[in-house]
C-alpha cells in the first residue's frame, strides 16, 4: 500500500512552460532562412532536373488550349512565375559556381569551355558593378511580369490599361537608359544579364568509392611507374601489369575522357574521325577570346549615341501614340474600333531611324554587329501589330489556322486572341 507521500498532488500539477528568455523566438525567426538554405542546396544538387521541370512548365502553358480567354491571368501567372523562379535559380548555380561549392567529378572538373563574348560582357559589369547588377534585375523582372500586369490592368477597364503599359514602357526605358551610363555609352544587349552557367553534375557514390580506391592506390601506381622507367633504362619494353594479369592502365570519366590512374587528371576525349577539323577549330582562341570584356563593346558617340537613345524610346514613343489614337478599344455597341496607321508608322519610323544612324564602320566589333542583327530579326514582331496586323497579317494567319489539324488550329486560334487584345503579347 503506498504512502499517502508517494501519490502525487493534482492540485499542484501544472503544464511545461516554454524556456525563458529569446531563444525560442530566434528559432523560430530562422526558420525561414533554413528553409531557403535547404531549398538553395537542393537546387545546386540537381540543377539538370530543376532545368528541365522548368523547361516542362514553360512549355505547359504556351500549348494548353484555351489559354488566354477563360484562365489568362492564372496560366500568365504560372508562366511569369517560372520565369522568376528560373532568374533565382541563375543567380544561385552562378554564386555556387564562383565560389566553387560544386565537387569535381574523378578528382577534377572538365575542361571549361570557351565563354561566349556575350556572356563575357555581362558577367564582367555584372561583377563589376553593383548597380549595373540590380538595374538589369529590375528589367527583366518587369520584362516577365510586363503581360501579366496589362492583363490585370485590363480587367479595370482600357484607360488603366494603357496606364499600365506606358508606366511598364518607362520604367524599361529609364532602366535601359542608366545601363547607357553605366556602360559608358556603350550599347545595351539582350538579355542584359548573364546566361544560366553550365553547372557539372555532383559525383555518385560509386564515383567518391572509386576515387578513395584510386588514392589508397597511389602508392602502387608510384611503384608501377618507378619500375616502367627501370625497364626503360634496361633497353627493355616490359608491360606492367595489375594483380589480374591485365594491363594497368586508366579509367573513362564519365564523359568520354581519360582519367589518368596516378594522378587522377582527366584529359579530354578525342574527336570523331570525321570531324577532327571542326574539333581543332573549337580550341582556336579568337581575337575576341582574348580582349578584354570592356573591348567588345565600342563606346558610341556622335549618331551611333543617338541610334541607341531612339532605339532604346521606340517601345515608349510607339506605347504613348498608340493609347493617344482612337484605334485602341470598342465601341460601345461592342464592335472593336478600326485600328489607326499612325502609332505603327510613328513607332517603325523610330526604330528605322535608329537602324540607318548606327556605326556600320570597321570598328564596329563582333557583338555590335550580332546584337544588331538580333534587333533586326526582332523587327519581324512589327507584322504582328496595330494596324498591319489587323489589316494585313491577321488575314494570312486565319488562312493558314483553317488549313491545320484541329489541336494546332485552336491553339494558334487562342494565340490570335492574345495578339489582337494585349499590346505586352508582341513586344520584342
Amino acid at each position: 500500500m503506498s504512502n499517502p507521500a508517494d501519490i502525487p498532488n493534482l492540485n499542484s500539477w501544472s503544464p511545461p512552460r516554454p524556456p525563458k528568455g529569446p531563444s525560442g523566438v530566434k528559432k523560430i525567426i530562422s526558420l525561414p532562412s533554413q528553409w531557403i538554405h535547404l531549398y538553395d542546396d537542393f537546387i545546386t544538387k540537381n540543377a539538370h532536373q530543376v532545368a528541365q521541370i522548368e523547361s516542362a512548365l514553360r512549355s505547359l502553358t504556351y500549348i494548353i488550349p484555351g489559354r488566354f480567354r477563360d484562365a489568362e491571368i492564372a496560366s500568365e501567372s504560372i508562366h511569369s512565375g517560372v520565369q522568376l523562379l528560373s532568374l533565382y535559380h541563375d543567380t544561385l548555380l552562378r554564386n555556387a559556381l564562383s565560389l566553387s561549392k560544386l565537387p569535381a567529378v574523378g578528382g577534377s572538373l572538365p575542361a571549361p569551355e570557351i565563354p561566349s563574348p556575350r556572356s563575357r560582357y555581362t558577367n564582367f559589369w555584372t561583377a563589376k558593378s553593383a548597380l549595373y547588377r540590380r538595374v538589369a534585375y529590375v528589367l527583366q523582372i518587369v520584362n516577365y511580369i510586363e503581360l501579366l500586369c496589362e492583363m490585370a490592368a485590363k480587367r479595370r477597364g482600357e484607360k488603366s490599361r494603357w496606364r499600365v503599359v506606358i508606366l511598364l514602357e518607362a520604367i524599361k526605358a529609364f532602366c535601359r537608359l542608366l545601363l547607357l551610363r553605366i556602360t559608358r555609352s556603350r550599347p545595351i544587349v539582350s538579355p542584359v544579364l548573364p546566361e544560366r552557367p553550365p553547372i557539372p553534375d555532383e559525383p555518385t557514390p560509386e564515383e567518391e568509392q572509386e576515387a578513395e580506391l584510386r588514392a589508397m592506390m597511389e602508392e602502387e601506381d608510384d611503384a608501377i611507374d618507378q619500375a616502367r622507367a627501370n625497364g626503360h633504362a634496361n633497353g627493355q619494353q616490359n608491360q606492367i601489369t595489375n594483380g589480374n594479369g591485365a594491363v594497368k592502365g586508366g579509367e573513362i570519366g564519365p564523359n568520354g575522357e581519360w582519367i589518368m590512374p596516378r594522378t587522377g587528371m582527366c584529359l579530354p576525349s578525342l574527336p570523331a574521325p570525321g570531324d577532327i577539323s571542326g574539333y581543332l577549330l573549337s580550341k582556336v582562341l579568337t581575337a575576341d577570346d582574348i580582349k578584354p570584356a570592356t573591348k567588345l563593346m565600342n563606346r558610341l558617340q556622335g549618331s551611333a549615341q543617338l541610334a541607341e537613345v531612339l532605339h532604346i524610346l521606340a517601345p515608349l514613343i510607339y506605347a504613348v501614340a498608340l493609347a493617344r489614337s482612337r484605334s485602341t478599344g470598342t465601341y460601345p455597341n461592342g464592335t472593336r474600333r478600326k485600328a489607326s496607321w499612325a502609332p505603327w508608322v510613328i513607332g517603325l519610323a523610330v526604330e528605322m531611324a535608329a537602324r540607318q544612324l548606327r556605326d556600320r564602320g570597321l570598328r564596329t566589333t563582333p557583338l555590335e554587329r550580332e546584337e544588331w542583327a538580333r534587333r533586326g530579326w526582332a523587327m519581324g514582331w512589327w507584322t504582328m501589330r496595330g494596324a498591319f496586323y489587323q489589316n494585313v497579317t491577321k488575314g494570312m494567319v486565319e488562312g493558314v489556322r483553317r488549313r491545320m489539324p484541329s489541336l494546332i488550329g485552336g491553339i494558334l486560334e487562342d494565340y490570335e486572341y492574345l495578339w489582337e487584345n494585349y499590346y505586352f503579347s508582341t513586344s520584342a
